[in-house]
């Protein structure tokens, strides 16, 4: 497809019929969330997780609602496993003309005071949170490169900004990749690929809510400073993933989007 827009319908920019879209960690959640989403707004998904069984789930159900997705079971802390998804996604790419785009969303959250830290730890978070990013960008967005045109949306938090009891260590792994996603963005844009990040407040998923519920008096107090008085639901991030994965951003790169109720300003 070329990507060309009509010119008479204000919202064709945010279809993604010409997009082929990979999410990492999109077997729940906010993946499978952002998945579902891309796939109603006419992108062919490639879902890749640790969990074979569960990304059939997500693309049992893309499919039953009349969307195509392939599932790509993928650890993105072994680069045999991205490369591997990175060959799966070229032969995908070589049957069609849509444009790649890249969503970087495995991993999970870390809260732990900076005293009980220990190296293991340290290693687990930046190997789960960076390290994987980085080389999924760096393998599938030389496909993008090669083609001229490419989407990377990077999956940063407000703790990338913000600090609270036990997210030191978190925190600097999501500020690395609002980093990484400027960093990128430089090297890339002049080549046609966007590079952005996405960075939501505590978002109500599976995990989440077993977390609150251990610990029910410090999730109230974090969502006193919330402006809006809510955590976020998947749903509330589906637009501004849209946005980014959409020829609707086109000319914005190495941005990091804050969907977080007013929880940093």
């Amino acid at each position: 497809m070329s990507g060309a827009m009509d010119h008479d319908d204000p919202l064709a920019v945010f279809r993604l019929d010409d997009r082929l879209i990979v999410v990492t960690g999109a077997s729940q959640g906010i993946g499978r969330h952002l998945a579902e989403s891309f796939a109603r707004a006419g992108a062919l998904v490639v879902l890749a997780s640790r969990r074979p069984e569960k990304l059939e789930e997500v693309r049992s159900a893309i499919a039953a609602r009349g969307g195509r997705a392939e599932a790509v079971p993928t650890d993105v802390s072994r680069l045999d496993e991205i490369d591997r998804l990175a060959a799966a996604v070229r032969a995908l790419a070589q049957d069609n003309d849509r444009r790649i785009v890249l969503v970087n969303n495995a991993g999970l959250g870390f809260t732990k005071p900076a005293l009980a830290v220990d190296a293991q730890d340290w290693s687990a978070v930046f190997e789960d949170q960076v390290r994987g990013a980085f080389f999924c960008a760096q393998k599938i967005g030389a496909l993008m490169l090669a083609r001229g045109y490419g989407k990377i949306i990077n999956m940063s938090s407000t703790w990338a900004v913000m600090t609270d009891d036990g997210k030191s260590v978190y925190g600097a792994a999501k500020a690395a990749i609002s980093h990484l996603t400027a960093a990128l963005s430089t090297e890339w844009a002049p080549r046609g690929v966007r590079v952005n990040a996405l960075a939501p407040t505590t978002t109500v998923t599976e995990f989440t809510q077993e977390t609150m519920a251990a610990n029910p008096a410090r999730f109230e107090r974090l969502r006193s400073r919330i402006k809006l008085g809510r955590y976020a639901q998947p749903a509330d991030l589906a637009g501004a993933a849209i946005y980014l994965a959409s020829s609707a951003s086109d000319f914005v790169t190495g941005q990091t989007l804050f969907v977080d109720g007013g929880f940093t300003s």
